[in-house]
């Protein structure tokens, strides 16, 4: 199983919305390097679910249940999406903040590509973000 981050404005999707929807297509993302992550992805990998904007934060963690597809609203095959469905609320929402002052985080491309909307987490920061919502 792979790790994962996707950010969303919460007044455009959230959360809340996902859980109640309990699935969704996750599209939208036209950044070159973030396509290239979705196409990493696949069915059964996690990711946490960052909310951007004034929140800034990791809320959920949801559950990749497709392999990347060419998005059917798009003409151009490399826009690609996947299928998401909620896991669990992080028992506390995890800050920006919080994570740019822990030493551990500085090299990661939430910190680095502060714009990028999907990224990778590293199995350690996966693990050290669920230390900090526990807390």
């Amino acid at each position: 199983m792979n790790y994962w981050l996707v950010k969303q404005e919460p007044t455009t999707y959230n959360y809340d919305l996902l859980e109640k929807e309990k699935k969704t297509v996750w599209d939208e993302v036209h950044n070159n390097l973030a396509l290239k992550h979705i196409r990493a992805m696949k069915k059964g990998d996690r990711a946490f679910f960052y909310h951007t904007g004034d929140e800034r934060q990791a809320v959920g963690i949801l559950e990749i249940t497709s392999n990347p597809y060419p998005n059917p609203k798009e003409d151009d095959e490399r826009f690609v999406v996947m299928d998401v469905k909620p896991v669990s609320r992080l028992k506390r929402p995890v800050t920006l903040e919080e994570i740019k002052k822990d030493s551990k985080f500085k090299n990661w491309e939430l910190i680095r590509i502060s714009r990028l909307s999907v990224m990778p987490v590293p199995k350690q920061l996966w693990d050290e973000i669920i230390k900090k919502s526990n807390k």
